[in-house]
């Protein structure tokens, strides 16, 4: 610990304790990922002081599709459902918030109903009602109005052809009749089709209520109306904003925000090396995209001890993988893509991202914090590095003993892809299969290049280089964009890169009527081991970011819900 607050130590202590988090983890390096809490306090005051190296995507609510901007909305509005403010795998939990209790499901999953709870306030002191939320669902379904939100709503809900409140003229009396709001405190979504884990889509911003009287549609983002612990104080858009306590929130209203620093900035387009300087000299406390410090800046910190102690490894819900094609020659046989699989030096491919610093050597689709993600390794080899007796096995039974020629690409703006390729080439050489390489640009990657099928197939691309993260750490946020065959599009724009597999659709359907969560999560590492019992694709790196935190920060965690620091829970020693 660096503070001799015994009775602030143990008072937070007790506090989560009492919510089942755990106790404080070791002062160190990777203490704020040891399940505790790095340097616990209850003591309140203080700036907090973050910074962004671009432009926030939009702080309204409805407009904004970043992990960081997701975790930080939660100081400024209150969902349906959030995540537990708790370290590690807890922090993946769902926890009612606005709502009394998690959604109340129909039997058959296309019915879900929430109770608010009462008393609950906008900043100028107006109750908060079950038509501020429906307002705010309605808002985000308008995607010429708030192009960057995610579509999930667009896609579950039974819109019958709604579209937007702006177009609505009988808004004011109805709305989209997908969402009944019977008295001020229940909400009714009606859903087109099962989905077992609306909870998750509860937990988004796009729930946080807006007061009709208050929106201005794409102007709305400059003053967002707060039902959190913070209120806007200014916005300068692109520039700053400053946030302060809001006088209307009510802590007997909300059981998990305990809201430490009494003011919060956050300074914007900022270069990225002058956040990590800033952050090793103490004159900022937290970048706030939460990706870790850059290479210049880890050199600094790893190869001083006292720097390394305030650092830690969060894991992400993200992979980094290259795609089997199985629209491709020879790769439409099953045992040519397992040679792939065998020959593969994972070490190799867990280098160009960094080494350990930059992720774990996966062995399989699902990364560890998604809950109930279970370890397995179907192509095992020495220390990772490869088995090129199994991989000449494999090519045998596949017709190709010699060997084979095909494409591999990799976004050209991405050097790790780059060096990813190189490895990939060098290590399937020894068994015979030669890959020519092939960069195409980022911007049209998926929409003209990889991702398109026919371009893929006419181009010979074998192995697709790419990288996924999920939307929230479920086995549907993760898996659904990846392997269901039914995404695949001929236009172009695809995320599934050549999974086709009846058995995986068949089983992504079961999933989303399954209510039961430990069942359904059984479901999505079922489907994991059937991708890579296919040999759809090759795991390359379970990702990792390496975060700074300055001495002064308090209550410390990263949480598996946002796979970074909980800004719920942030602190500061500095007065």
């Amino acid at each position: 610990m660096r503070t001799n607050r015994r009775a602030a130590a143990l008072a937070a202590l007790t506090v989560f304790m009492l919510a089942g988090c755990g106790g404080p983890g070791p002062a160190g390096a990777n203490s704020g990922t040891s399940g505790g809490i790095h340097n616990p306090s209850d003591a309140r005051g203080g700036t907090l002081r973050y910074a962004n190296s671009g432009d926030w995507d939009s702080l309204d609510p409805a407009d904004t599709y970043y992990a960081y901007s997701w975790n930080f909305a939660r100081l400024y509005g209150r969902s349906l459902v959030m995540f537990k403010p708790a370290p590690g795998a807890l922090g993946a939990t769902l926890v009612p918030d606005l709502a009394e209790s998690l959604g109340h499901p129909s039997e058959d999953a296309k019915t879900w109903t929430y109770t608010l709870r009462p008393g609950v306030k906008f900043e100028d002191g107006t109750p908060v009602t079950s038509r501020d939320v429906k307002y705010a669902v309605e808002r985000s379904l308008d995607k010429a109005t708030f192009p960057n939100g995610p579509t999930y709503f667009n896609d579950v809900l039974d819109l019958q052809g709604y579209t937007s409140p702006y177009a609505d003229p009988d808004s004011d009396k109805l709305g989209l009749k997908a969402i009944e709001t019977p008295d001020d405190r229940t909400i009714v979504f009606h859903l087109r089709k099962a989905f077992s884990g609306f909870d998750y889509l509860a937990q988004t911003p796009a729930t946080m209520p807006v007061p009709r009287a208050k929106d201005t549609g794409s102007k709305y983002r400059a003053h967002v109306f707060s039902t959190g612990p913070y209120l806007f104080q200014t916005n300068e858009l692109g520039k700053r904003f400053t946030m302060v306590r809001n006088p209307q929130w009510d802590p007997a209203t909300d059981p998990h925000r305990r809201p430490l620093p009494d003011r919060i900035t956050v300074d914007l387009n900022v270069n990225a090396d002058d956040i990590d300087d800033r952050l090793l000299s103490g004159d900022l406390d937290v970048s706030v995209e939460g990706s870790g410090i850059g290479p210049s800046a880890q050199g600094r910190v790893l190869g001083y001890q006292g720097r390394r102690a305030n650092t830690d490894s969060a894991s992400v819900a993200r992979l980094w993988f290259t795609a089997l094609n199985a629209d491709v020659a020879p790769l439409d046989n099953i045992h040519c893509r397992k040679a792939v699989l065998y020959a593969a030096d994972r070490a190799g491919y867990q280098r160009a991202y960094g080494g350990p610093t930059g992720g774990e050597i996966a062995t399989n689709m699902l990364p560890p914090v998604i809950p109930g993600a279970q370890r397995f390794d179907l192509y095992p080899s020495p220390k990772h590095m490869g088995d090129i007796a199994m991989a000449k096995t494999e090519l045998a039974q596949c017709g190709a003993p010699n060997g084979f020629t095909t494409g591999i690409s990799y976004r050209a703006e991405r050097p790790k892809e780059k060096a990813t390729a190189e490895a990939l080439q060098q290590s399937l050489a020894r068994a015979g299969i030669k890959l020519e390489i092939k960069p195409y640009p980022l911007a049209d990657y998926l929409r003209l290049y990889a991702g398109k099928p026919d371009f893929a197939k006419a181009n010979n691309l074998g192995l697709i280089v790419y990288g996924w993260g999920a939307d929230w750490p479920d086995g549907y946020g993760f898996l659904s964009q990846l392997v269901d065959s039914r995404v695949i599009r001929s236009t172009g724009g695809n995320t599934n890169l050549g999974v086709r597999d009846p058995a995986a659709d068949q089983m992504l359907d079961q999933a989303l009527v399954t209510t039961d969560p430990v069942a359904r999560q059984q479901i999505w590492v079922s489907i994991d081991r059937r991708v890579m019992e296919d040999a759809f694709a090759l795991p390359g790196v379970w990702a990792k970011g390496l975060l700074y935190r300055p001495p002064n920060l308090t209550n410390v965690f990263i949480s598996d819900g946002f796979q970074m620091y909980d800004y719920l829970a942030l602190g500061t020693e500095r007065r």
